[in-house]
């Protein structure tokens, strides 16, 4: 008997359906910057800032270059993650109480109280950093010579926040995704390396991993449990050391609902455990709530819908990301309160 497999339709389409939607954006706000390499939904890579909202695009460039973060390859394409969550988090760095709200409705409890992460590029405090890498060499990845790049060769976080919540400061390492999906197999010459690095660090009682987990290494090579599992490990060293007085340091994961192809198990070895990569990953964790995923849709849209009519944040992301309105039957992405590069962009 020949096994017929259904495609989810919002599967299969998501990506195309963002790509038509970005050329149409492009189209209507950039007219006769897209058409990079003959698609409409890329920019030329000296037009990246033209990929970010007009409010940000200044500060933007001077906060990179003061702290020597690298553009992703793709920064001038309209499907970037990169990109995206600066146009979703970059504006709320200067409003915590707009981030206040942000933070309580991906993790639940009160209201917290938002603390500054770093001076942003006019010496005004910044509620969020983007590609955060840590103030140490905790997984064993800086270079023995120089310092280390922000967003480039080691692990980093698309953003971070810091909080007050309860009488505890704890910090969220937050991983964007957008239209990602994985497959690909790791790369055998890179294994010797990542053993190096991580062997001592990933599992209990020195990582985040369940030594019980019936799983090697290796395992988790795979994307995205790979990206997923060295922010976890930044965020528990980060946790061990209190790394600017943060008590609890845990990683937020932000998805498109929509986006059903990012939460497949790549890795054989965990296809056993379940068919949500998300759900598999948490159930790996000696603390699960140390990992939330939320989707964009559930965190963005309600704070969007209740922004003043005049706001140029919220009127932005409406413009630009139209599947925040999608109506969706299931969001795949998402976790109980309290509870991952290498795909291209073409």
């Amino acid at each position: 008997m020949v096994k017929v497999t259904m495609i989810d339709p919002h599967e299969a389409h998501f990506v195309a359906q963002e790509r038509a939607r970005q050329s149409a954006f492009f189209e209507t706000y950039l007219p006769g910057e897209s058409g990079f390499e003959g698609s409409a939904y890329r920019l030329a890579p000296a037009n990246r800032l033209s990929n970010l909202n007009p409010a940000i695009r200044n500060i933007a460039e001077r906060y990179y270059s003061d702290n020597a973060i690298a553009w992703h390859q793709h920064a001038a394409h309209g499907l970037s993650s990169q990109v995206c969550c600066l146009n979703f988090l970059m504006p709320l760095a200067t409003r915590p109480e707009m981030l206040a709200r942000l933070v309580q409705s991906a993790l639940g409890g009160d209201l917290p109280e938002m603390l500054e992460v770093e001076k942003g590029p006019d010496g005004e405090p910044w509620f969020v950093g983007f590609e955060w890498i840590g103030r140490k060499d905790y997984l064993n990845e800086w270079p023995r010579t120089g310092s280390p790049k922000r967003g480039a060769n080691v692990t980093s976080a698309d953003a971070i926040v810091r909080f007050r919540q309860a009488g505890r400061v704890e910090t969220l390492l937050i991983e964007w995704k957008y239209t990602e999906s994985y497959g690909a197999p790791p790369e055998p010459k890179r294994e010797a390396e990542r053993l190096r690095r991580y062997q001592n660090i990933a599992f209990a009682p020195f990582g985040p991993l369940r030594s019980n987990a019936d799983l090697k290494l290796p395992d988790l090579f795979w994307e995205p449990f790979y990206q997923l599992f060295r922010q976890q490990m930044l965020a528990s060293r980060m946790q061990a050391v209190q790394e600017d007085g943060a008590e609890r340091v845990r990683v937020l994961h932000i998805a498109p609902a929509t986006n059903r192809r990012l939460t497949r198990v790549t890795s054989p070895a965990m296809r056993p455990i379940g068919d949500n990569a998300f759900k598999v990953y948490r159930s790996l964790l000696t603390e699960a709530d140390d990992f939330i995923s939320r989707s964009t849709e559930s965190l963005f849209s309600p704070l969007i819908a209740e922004a003043l009519a005049g706001d140029a944040w919220a009127k932005y992301l409406r413009s630009r990301y139209v599947f925040l309105a999608d109506p969706a039957s299931s969001s795949p992405n998402e976790m109980p309160t309290a509870q991952i590069p290498t795909s291209k962009l073409t």
